[in-house]
């Protein structure tokens, strides 16, 4: 089959559903390839790029005998026009949103073709690397620090120097899902102090893992159950509203990602809270698409209020690094190719009993197929069990008086041995024994979990040891010694090869291709 790349139409667009090298990758799957001409140049993809590759699977071509192709990938959902160019049949693979598009899915069905629409992706494990959403989002929450960075006009990172102290920038994001994530990632690396807040409390652990300081409001929140955040209750819009204004102020930078599915973007940002901010102040509205978080933010544009804020309202962040972005499409393109082409020979096919490809089949052959059966997925820890298994009672701490006794007990037991002993070598032995054991119980005992491995390495050492004292006994004539040192060398080797079998498997976590 023949895959067409076409160039995007959409105004301003930049980015290129396919590079040189996915496109290598799209032929190794048997898939021929034709390149409209121009299509990759604002992604560093000149013809050139493509030109050099597999002249028998890969040429650069026109509009119109891309358009012919088998299957059509693009970025961009087609226009009127495009679907016009597509033959009945044909195969169109882009974003469509198909939830919000009744229209353009009409169009596709009296086509008669079959569109598989990339932002319908299920959010489940197994097709992460096909979510061009998570990588759109990926590379704009990146974006959103550095444009925020050049409007704000001064250093991120604080510094002391001769001429005074410099302090560090307070960056404020909203939302701590790909995007958000992204930038408190990017924002935390420049030096700033970042603050994050989102309605999942799950996610708290993620943004304080990234450098940021999750801020927690005094509300009753719910575990999502799909990964998505949901549309808040009155309550939480109240608990949330002082909170926004009070972090707000406070910050240089304020940067918005919160979206809720198939709904108009929530309003977080006052007209008031706006006019409250310092002069020289940032807001990113990366949902301006959406209808944006703050008040004032205006699609596509940067606006300046009174009060000396800059509110941008940018709806391309990701085509803004259109090289990057598009090598990361191409490759969710990849990813579903290999999915819809399991014998590599170059024939597309769909496989509705796969939750995958039957979620991104908008249109089947001219047939209607939105929306796909709810996928079960969830976020949230599993449900307790109906009938708990009892909880076993915490044992007491032991009291005072039982621990010295216990220690007297041991003192004594010590004394007499050593009194009853019949040689001074069995004496020095035993006494050795004992101080072995009440060191090895507070050195090892106290360890902190992440040293346990580097520990290991040393236990691995002393069983040796012990394995090389237990050989020189196995000479005596006492049957006793000879049965003591079989099992001391059967429990030392235990020891040191389970001890390198467990250390080599948990550096091949590390290894490349592992």
């Amino acid at each position: 089959m023949l895959i067409g790349i076409p160039r995007e139409s959409k105004q301003g667009e930049t980015l290129v559903a396919a590079t040189a090298k996915t496109v290598t990758q799209l032929t190794n799957l048997g898939y021929d390839v034709i390149v409209e001409s121009g299509a990759g140049d604002l992604a560093d993809q000149p013809d050139s790029a493509f030109t050099g590759l597999d002249d028998a699977k890969v040429r650069v071509g026109t509009t119109q005998e891309v358009w012919a192709a088998d299957v059509v990938v693009k970025v961009n959902a087609p226009s009127d026009e495009e679907i016009g160019r597509l033959r009945k049949g044909a195969t169109i693979i882009s974003m469509m949103a198909p939830g919000r598009s009744p229209e353009l899915l009409e169009k596709l069905q009296a086509q008669g073709v079959t569109a598989l629409a990339m932002d319908a992706v299920p959010r489940i494990s197994r097709a992460q690397s096909m979510d061009v959403l998570s990588s759109m989002a990926n590379v704009a929450g990146y974006r959103a620090v550095v444009e925020a960075a050049h409007e704000f006009g001064r250093m991120f990172t604080g510094q002391v120097t001769a001429a005074g102290k410099i302090p560090p920038a307070r960056v404020f994001v909203v939302g701590a899902g790909v995007a958000g994530l992204a930038a408190i990632g990017a924002a935390s690396a420049m030096g700033a102090v970042v603050r994050a807040f989102d309605v999942r409390p799950e996610v708290a652990e993620q943004v304080e893992s990234m450098g940021a300081q999750f801020v927690h409001v005094d509300m009753e929140q719910e575990v999502s159950s799909d990964g998505y955040a949901k549309e808040m209750s009155a309550a939480q819009v109240a608990a949330t509203a002082a909170m926004y204004d009070e972090e707000a102020r406070a910050a240089d930078i304020v940067i918005t990602t919160a979206l809720i599915p198939g709904r108009p973007a929530p309003s977080l940002l006052t007209a008031e809270t706006v006019a409250g901010m310092r002069n020289g102040s940032v807001i990113v509205d990366m949902a301006a698409a959406n209808g944006g978080n703050a008040a004032g933010t205006v699609a596509d544009q940067k606006v300046v209020t009174a009060n000396g804020v800059t509110i941008l309202g940018y709806t391309d962040l990701a085509g803004r690094l259109a090289a990057q972005t598009s090598q990361l499409y191409g490759t969710n393109i990849v990813n579903l190719l290999k999915l819809l082409t399991p014998e590599k020979d170059g024939q597309l096919g769909l496989d509705f009993d796969d939750v995958v490809q039957r979620g991104i089949t908008v249109v089947h052959n001219g047939e209607g197929m939105w929306p796909p059966p709810a996928v079960t997925v969830s976020a949230a820890p599993a449900a307790a069990a109906a009938a708990p298994a009892p909880v076993k009672e915490p044992k007491a701490p032991m009291a005072a008086g039982t621990k010295v006794g216990l220690v007297l007990g041991g003192i004594g037991l010590f004394w007499l041995v050593n009194a009853l002993a019949p040689t001074d070598e069995l004496r020095r032995h035993f006494t050795v024994l004992m101080l072995s054991i009440v060191i090895g119980y507070y050195v090892i005992g106290k360890v902190a979990h992440a040293l346990h491995t580097p520990l290991m390495s040393v236990t691995n050492a002393i069983s040796g040891v012990v394995v090389v004292g237990a050989l020189l006994q196995v000479p005596s004539n006492d049957n006793l010694v000879l049965g003591l040192s079989l099992v001391a060398i059967l429990l030392a080797s235990i020891n040191v090869f389970g001890g390198f079998a467990v250390t080599r498997r948990m550096l091949s976590m590390f290894s490349k291709g592992a």
